[in-house]
């Protein structure tokens, strides 16, 4: 399984040491919705309880916790393991930190769900929340020793494909775009047969990128095991750690997008799957710097005569020359 998640786990016990600084930093809350659909039935109500409120299990006993769920303690105990915390006690620990950490950052509690009576100020007051906490929230749980690792190996392929349809085909097309500008080969593809003919003609030294929130949708795991089974190197992006898709990837970056009744791919997800892109875009521009720069400065020359003749101050620019 690639390396996914900076927060702690027990079946590993050299993460404390390694890893204890930036994990007292990660939400419990971003790990449990992003492993919420892999856990057992009676986990995912202990999860339920935990999210609905996760200040007040915070407080509250492991048995009542239990009652509240619908389930035993030991379920209770069995979903701490597997969201990645000891037992109950660190994970009643993690909340109450992660609650005062929620505190100190807004006074105002914009993260409801939107509703048919909310008027359009209060839309734009909670689009603008949620896309800033998955901003948030993507950076501080995103594994910067993964990212660092992918940053090389794109910097280093002699060919990019990148994968993804739906909302995900605009953020791939994203990554193009961005890795075109700094002169690195690369496509985007959204086609299901063509992102199948890319995959089979790709190979060792090259790199696959598949894109992906719920990491399940079947074009685009099917292209990656593909790619991976003709040699390239294999990467996802998805919100997910232990979706179908990780199990065809050698490196995965996860997102921390929270699920609204229109998400649907198109908002706060796709807003964190283009902040892991602009971070790899970058990473991948500072490993040939000189070249990044010079490609830069020649795509944006290319383009400038097509831009109108006024300043963005609405003055028109002087003419060369004068």
């Amino acid at each position: 399984m690639p390396g996914v998640s900076k927060f702690p786990t027990s079946s590993d016990p050299d993460a404390k040491d390694t890893t204890a600084a930036t994990e007292q930093e990660t939400s419990p809350l971003v790990r449990i919705r992003s492993l919420l659909p892999g856990l057992a039935r009676a986990e995912q109500r202990v999860a339920k309880v935990v999210l609905d409120d996760p200040s007040s299990v915070a407080r509250r006993s492991i048995t009542e916790v239990a009652l509240a769920a619908k389930t035993s303690e030991t379920t209770v105990t069995r979903f701490c393991k597997a969201i990645g915390v000891g037992g109950y006690p660190q994970l009643r620990i993690a909340l109450a930190a992660d609650t005062a950490r929620t505190e100190a950052r807004s006074s105002r509690d914009l993260g409801g769900d939107i509703t048919a009576d909310d008027d359009l100020a209060s839309v734009v007051s909670k689009v603008g929340f949620a896309d800033a906490r998955a901003v948030e929230e993507t950076t501080e749980q995103l594994d910067i020793a993964e990212l660092t690792r992918v940053t090389e190996l794109i910097a280093a392929a002699g060919r990019v494909d990148v994968y993804g349809v739906g909302a995900s085909a605009f953020v791939a097309a994203d990554l193009q775009q961005k890795m075109h500008r700094i002169g690195r080969v690369c496509f985007a593809w959204s086609d299901t047969h063509i992102m199948l003919t890319s995959a089979a003609v790709l190979g060792e030294g090259d790199v696959a990128v598949a894109i992906s929130h719920s990491g399940a949708t079947t074009d685009t795991v099917e292209a990656l095991r593909v790619a991976r089974e003709h040699g390239a190197t294999t990467v996802a992006v998805t919100n997910f750690p232990r979706s179908p898709i990780t199990s065809v990837a050698d490196h995965v970056l996860t997102t921390a997008a929270r699920e609204t009744t229109f998400r649907s791919g198109a908002t706060a997800s796709r807003i964190a799957q283009l902040t892991v892109i602009d971070c790899l875009f970058i990473g991948v521009a500072q490993q040939h710097l000189d070249e990044a720069m010079a490609a830069l400065g020649a795509t944006r020359d290319a383009v400038n005569g097509h831009r109108l003749g006024v300043r963005p101050d609405g003055r028109r620019r002087a003419e060369r020359g004068q």
